[in-house]
Parts: C-alpha cells; structure tokens; sequence
C-alpha cells in the first residue's frame, strides 16, 4: 500500500516537473518573440527618426540655427503667419527647399540671401534641428467640411486626388514616412494659402512630378481658402 502511494507520489511529481518545463519553455518562447518584436520596433522607430532628420546632426544644428529664430522660432513655430512653421518637418525637405532657392527654382529675398551664406552642412545641420522638434499642430481644429471633403476625397470628375495620400490622415506625413512630401497640418493657415495660390499660378513649380501645380489649377479660390483653412487646424 504505502509502496503504491510511493509510486503515485512519484508519478505526480513527474508530471508537475514535465509540465513546469513546458510552462517555463513557452514562457521563455513568448519572452523572445516579445524582445525580438521590442527590437524590431525599437529599430524601426530608429529608422524612422533618422528618415526624419536627414543627413544632418540636430545637436550641431541648433547652434547654427539661431540666425532663423528671428523669422522661424527657436522651437520652430513661428509668429508671422506668412513665415512657415518648421517644427517637425522632414529635414530633407527643409534642405530642398532652401536649395531651390539658392537655385532661384523658388523666390524669396531674404531666403536667397540665407541660402547663399551657409555650406551644405549647416543647411543639413538646421534643418535636422528643426526636424527633431514636436511637429507643428494647429491651434484650433477646424470644422470646415469644404477643405475636409478636398482633403480626404479624391473628385476624379476633376482629376483632383485627395491631399491626404501624399500628406498622410492628419497632415503630418505618411506612414511610413515620406520625406519627399511635407508635413502640413497645423502650417498657418495664411502661409499655407500663399503657397497654394503660387501653386495655382505658376509662381512655384518645385513639387515632386508638378503634381501640386496640376492639382490646384483645378480648384477655385474658394476651395483653396477652405482647404488651407481645414489643413491649418490639424
């Protein structure tokens, strides 16, 4: 009898040890495929963020970037509604830009003078400063349902695709990201609507493929207001 319950005892034990080993097996395996996923997204928030920047070192680029406070704010949103924002924009972009007025591709007295006077370092340099900045937002929603129906739905009547499959939902850019395609929700809304107007006219040319240019000529002025009034709230 008492020998039985030896072996019964024994017996459970077994089964306990088996069992615990493969609790213990799965837990291990779970905690690897959760540290490789902790890794992965690790990586790929490090990807992002460098997609982000650009080139350029954002430490070094704050230094340099003082002589734009005037115009752009040291935390990259500036006060004059007709200067954009820049806080939170792609640090390629911000180069680009100032390199198509260095080209004279765009115009601007004070912006060709800038770009004249700084390497194409410091240009990477600044523009990854203010790349690493929290991007701009808009100080009041916007509940224009004009600008929301042009910026969410394309009117292939017109040819007219919708601002947010290059502008990403909320105006802040794909995802993943896109450097090539600026971040504009929250811009102001006077700055946004001179840009959309010289798109319209011919006066700016410098988007990927004339697409801006080819979009806008076919909305009115009215819709142009309301969009830029939707998109600044974002």
């Amino acid at each position: 009898m008492f020998k039985n319950k030896s072996n019964i005892s024994s017996l459970f034990a077994l089964v306990v040890l088996l069992f615990s080993s493969s609790v213990l097996a799965e837990n291990e395996s779970t905690l690897s495929q959760q540290s490789s996923s902790s890794e992965s997204a690790m990586k790929l928030s490090i990807a992002e963020t460098k997609l982000r920047l650009g080139p350029g070192d954002p430490v070094a680029g704050k230094n340099k970037a003082m002589l734009c406070f005037g115009c752009h704010g040291e935390d990259g949103n500036s006060a004059d509604p007709m200067n954009p924002k820049l806080a939170g924009q792609y640090g390629i972009y911000i180069t680009k830009q100032v390199r198509n007025y260095l080209a004279s591709t765009r115009t601007h007295m004070i912006m060709g003078s800038m770009a004249s006077a700084i390497s194409d370092e410091d240009m990477d340099d600044i523009s990854a400063y203010y790349a690493s900045l929290p991007v701009m937002k808009g100080s009041n929603p916007s509940n224009n349902a004009l600008g929301k129906k042009i910026y969410e739905n394309d009117d292939l009547s017109r040819m007219v695709v919708r601002c947010r499959n290059c502008h990403g939902d909320t105006g802040k850019g794909l995802n993943p990201p896109n450097p090539v395609y600026p971040v504009i929700g929250g811009q102001h809304k006077e700055y946004l609507l001179s840009q959309l107007v010289n798109f319209k006219k011919g006066v700016r040319n410098n988007s990927p493929g004339g697409v801006m240019n080819t979009t806008v000529h076919r909305l009115s002025d009215a819709e142009l207001e309301a969009l830029a009034d939707y998109v600044s709230g974002l």
